[in-house]
């Protein structure tokens, strides 16, 4: 609401670059908008509260040990009550108390040939307030998927719309500096019934004075309680917080292992300030800790990763009441910008989803029979044939591994539907595959085979990788199932083996399909499998 107001406000100076008529006309609509009663409550409503959570913020962070953007943001949030009282008190208390209504003449002349030192103020005023909102929307946007790709115009309208308003303002002072210049005007413009007499204007100065006394008072209270509190947790205990490199902190009662890391300058990923809207500064919780029980804003980030709160919980809202050993999840030098997955979601989760690899069958026999540019084009072809058939049933092709695709069904479908799709994308792969054949015949000494595995379950998706070389990849045992299955293939002489898992989740009966415990390595159990000799024989899900 305050960022709305300000931005208002801007837009009006801005009209000054046209001329102080068009500043007058804009004011019209500001105090339509603004000093009405709903706009009047919303607005003072808005300051009282951004006023307090201001203070909340200095009082509430146990650490000093802040961002250079958190030190900048509240620096500038605290610098703007006292840079507007004094504008305050002579506009709308004046008008509220005495009904003075002043307008952009009054006001420049004021601010450009009465009282230039409060000229001065209010330029650092309009920019300070600018900034500090444009802090606020930064912390809130960035967090977001579409930020990166709006973040060149918003940055443009961050620069374009305070550079108009001084333009502005400059343009209207010339003109009023010209306009003093005439007795009449003069004695027009600053009549006692606009701009008030001396009584009132004492009145308004003390009353500036006095909330310049009441924003200090405040200021020096919440540093005396940060004080006192202090005080009180040393004589309450200390905890102590261990690290994977060895390293122990040992707090105070009522810090956040997020404190802790800052305050022994353990470099620790953190990117909303410690408000529980990103997950960067999650931990693993290493042993058996009674830990407290999350809080609501804790909760729905944990449950947007399918986290356990037993063992991972966010560094910034885990207030340890007993030692404990954590193990930081997200790397420190990891930002916003690695971190939202740039193909699926916001942040990296585990969630369910159907696993397929699929493999050119004798591509080392083809690379000796064809010359090494033939060999690629017919390699391409082939995983181009492949992934055509994923796509077109939904799945995303991840992974390319030589003459062989990963593909992941189900980043935005429910577990039913991923297997379904995954089921239908088997025997489309094996009729472009087909096409494919009897379309390069004459390039290939016989025909070329393929196999198959598909398995699903729970994975962890997200990116991985170093600086800029970074790829969305799912990591789990479902994706080594899927791969074993599709080495099977070449024991067994199939070209697709499909488990149990997926015909079940998906509804669908796997028929004649013959079953087979397969023991793959890595795992002690077999897996229930369907082994399927011609994949275009695939059973088909109604849709």
């Amino acid at each position: 609401m305050l960022f709305v107001y300000i931005g208002t406000h801007l837009l009006n100076h801005s009209l000054g670059n046209a001329s102080l008529a068009w500043l007058e006309r804009g004011l019209l609509v500001q105090k339509f908008i603004w000093q009405g009663w709903p706009g009047t409550i919303l607005l003072y409503s808005a300051l009282a509260i951004h006023f307090c959570l201001g203070l909340w913020a200095l009082y509430e962070r146990r650490s000093l040990h802040w961002t250079p953007g958190e030190v900048a943001q509240l620096t500038l949030g605290l610098c703007i009550p006292p840079l507007l009282a004094n504008h305050l008190v002579n506009t709308r208390i004046a008008f509220a108390a005495f009904g003075l209504d002043k307008g952009y003449a009054q006001l420049l002349y004021s601010l450009w040939i009465a009282q230039p030192s409060f000229g001065r103020v209010q330029l650092m005023l309009l920019v300070v307030a600018w900034v500090h909102g444009c802090y606020g929307i930064w912390f809130w946007l960035r967090l977001k998927p579409w930020f990166g790709a709006w973040r060149s115009v918003l940055a443009s309208l961050a620069v374009l719309v305070p550079v108009l308003a001084l333009l502005g303002y400059l343009q209207g002072g010339r003109e009023v500096m010209a306009l003093a210049q005439d007795p009449g005007w003069r004695a027009h413009a600053l009549a006692q019934t606009v701009i008030g007499t001396a009584a009132q204007d004492r009145w308004l100065v003390d009353l500036r004075n006095d909330f310049l006394l009441f924003d200090g008072g405040a200021l020096l209270l919440v540093l005396s309680a940060r004080g006192a509190r202090s005080l009180w947790e040393r004589k309450r205990g200390r905890v102590c917080v261990r690290y994977p490199d060895g390293r122990e902190v040992h707090v105070p009662l009522g810090f956040s292992v997020l404190e802790a890391s800052r305050m022994a300058r353990i470099p620790h990923a953190s990117a909303c300030g410690g408000r529980a809207r990103c997950s960067l500064c999650r931990v693993r919780v290493v042993g058996d800790a009674k830990l407290p029980a999350p809080r609501e804003a804790e909760r729905r980030v944990l449950a947007r990763l399918d986290a356990d709160p037993r063992f991972v919980r966010l560094a910034c809202q885990l207030r340890p009441k007993a030692d404990l050993s954590v193990w930081p999840l997200v790397p420190t030098s990891t930002n916003v910008n690695f971190e939202p997955g740039r193909r699926w979601g916001v942040m990296p989760k585990e969630r369910f989803a159907a696993f397929m690899f699929v493999d050119m069958r004798d591509s080392t026999r083809l690379a000796a029979e064809q010359l090494p540019f033939d060999s690629l084009f017919i390699v391409s072809r082939f995983l181009a044939a492949t992934c055509a058939a994923i796509v077109r049933e939904g799945g995303l092709p991840n992974q390319f591994l030589g003459d062989g695709v990963l593909a992941i069904f189900g980043l935005d479908t429910e577990p039913a539907i991923a297997c379904r799709q995954a089921l239908d994308a088997v025997p489309r792969i094996a009729t472009n595959i087909a096409a494919l054949n009897d379309a390069i015949e004459p390039q290939l000494r016989q025909p070329i085979r393929f196999g198959i595995g598909v398995h699903c379950g729970r994975a962890v998706m997200g990116e991985i990788g170093f600086r800029e070389h970074v790829t969305f990849t799912a990591l789990g045992d479902p994706l080594n199932v899927a791969a074993r299955l599709q080495q099977l293939t070449r024991d067994v002489g199939c070209e697709a083996i499909v488990s149990d898992a997926v015909f079940r989740h998906a509804g669908i009966s796997a028929g004649l399909l013959a079953p087979l415990d397969a023991h793959l390595r890595g795992r002690d159990e077999a897996v229930r499998v369907r082994v399927v000799p011609d994949a275009r024989l695939m059973p088909r899900s109604e849709g």
